[in-house]
């Protein structure tokens, strides 16, 4: 099964459900203008961990190079690229007013509660100043403090 094919093929069977050690999360479709979100489905205690945003670790000069928006920099040398489709965290959509944070620990991009998140809640976090200027300023942010 192509690239293609398999994320239609994955579409199609939303939602998805995803277990993780604190919990478990939905790929379900987010609100208007925002695509696919990742939700949810039990609560979460503020500090608790989420996800990890996993992918392939390429340099950073490669990354520059890369055409993705699934691009997280995990330090001035190296970055994930997480377009994979095994990557669910590439579901988190950017929140000007954040639930989850992300932290760097060891080569690793783990997200974190910044609050109680109650069971149906949508994940977000703060992209960062490069990727909403040249990703979401231009279409106008949707997500849900601003929208």
């Amino acid at each position: 099964m192509g690239k293609y094919t398999s994320e239609i093929w994955f579409q199609q069977r939303l939602p998805c459900i995803i277990p993780t050690i604190m919990g478990v999360l939905m790929v379900k479709k987010s609100r208007v203008g925002m695509g696919f979100g990742l939700f949810v489905t039990t609560d979460f205690k503020e500090g608790d961990f989420i996800i990890e945003y996993t992918g392939e670790i390429i340099s950073s000069k490669e990354a520059d190079r890369r055409v993705s928006k699934y691009l997280f920099q995990i330090d001035e040398y190296y970055t994930i690229d997480g377009a994979g489709e095994s990557n669910r965290a590439r579901y988190i959509n950017h929140f000007c007013n954040p639930n989850i944070e992300a932290v760097v620990e060891a080569g690793q991009i783990n997200f974190y509660a910044l609050r109680d998140i109650q069971e149906g809640e949508e994940l977000g976090f703060d992209y960062g100043e490069e990727y909403k200027d040249e990703f979401i300023t231009p279409f106008g942010c949707k997500c849900p403090h601003c929208a």
